[in-house]
């Protein structure tokens, strides 16, 4: 089975999702996509970062993700794909697989990236605006196809990244910042679970606000409520119960938060 994943910061409103996969099916006719998001922020590469880290080890190994957070569409940025441990990238070089790097490092995952650079795997007529349809999908579609890595480019050794935030100690705890604020209004950080294993009872803060503990989920507080929990992927997050906690507390991504031991 043919497993392609699409990541953009496209909206859901011009059609540009739909026209990726067109040229896909017209490639690779039995593939099965699926949608991460499309609801990147313009240009925000770190918060598709983010959304991809979290997300792809939840797909079948050799599963193709294709993601277009691109704002050098056009200029001297190199597309690349690349196998990356159990997951396949296909996308720009602009740091947006940084974690995925660093996570293979951690793992001692192989790493085999290519700059894309041959044309009989792109789309017969390239747009400079728009390689989300003209060279990436179909480079994705052919990886996906069983078109060898190392057939559709140049491999190369020196791709562009960017330091990943990560939590940091303090005195009896842990600081980290905000990484994604999702629809709901939940505020994810970037720390983890086990980041927390030794604290024991703590306390939350971010920005004015602290919170007393954690709890399991949300039914455990009354609605309009602000709490500490773990996401679904294990990372501390601030909510509101039945409400939007990004918009009671105005935070932003990259605002700091702080977890202590009581």
């Amino acid at each position: 089975m043919t497993f392609i994943t699409l990541t953009t910061d496209f909206g859901t409103e011009d059609g540009n999702v739909g026209v990726m996969k067109g040229v896909i099916w017209r490639i690779a006719p039995n593939a099965k996509i699926a949608d991460i998001s499309h609801l990147i922020a313009p240009q925000n590469i770190l918060m598709a970062a983010f959304i991809l880290d979290r997300h792809v080890y939840y797909f079948p190994e050799n599963t193709v993700h294709i993601v277009v957070v691109d704002p050098g569409v056009g200029t001297h940025r190199r597309p690349i794909a690349a196998q990356i441990g159990p997951q396949r990238f296909v996308g720009p070089d602009n740091g947006v697989f940084s974690p995925m790097y660093e996570r293979a490092e951690k793992m001692g995952w192989p790493v085999k990236i290519v700059h894309t650079d041959k044309p009989e795997y792109w789309g017969d007529k390239i747009s400079d605006i728009f390689h989300g349809r003209d060279i990436f999908s179909p480079v994705g579609a052919h990886l996906a196809s069983g078109v060898p890595l190392e057939v559709l480019g140049t491999e190369i050794d020196d791709p562009v990244r960017f330091e990943i935030p990560a939590p940091k100690p303090i005195d009896n705890g842990v600081e980290g910042v905000i990484g994604h604020i999702d629809h709901f209004g939940n505020i994810a950080s970037n720390i983890h679970k086990d980041d927390m294993a030794n604290l024991g009872e703590v306390t939350v803060t971010l920005r004015d606000i602290t919170l007393d503990g954690l709890v399991r989920t949300f039914g455990e507080r009354e609605v309009g409520e602000l709490i500490a929990l773990y996401s679904s992927t294990d990372y501390l997050m601030v909510s509101e119960v039945n409400g939007n906690a990004g918009v009671r507390i105005k935070a932003e991504v990259g605002d700091v938060i702080k977890v202590v031991k009581k």
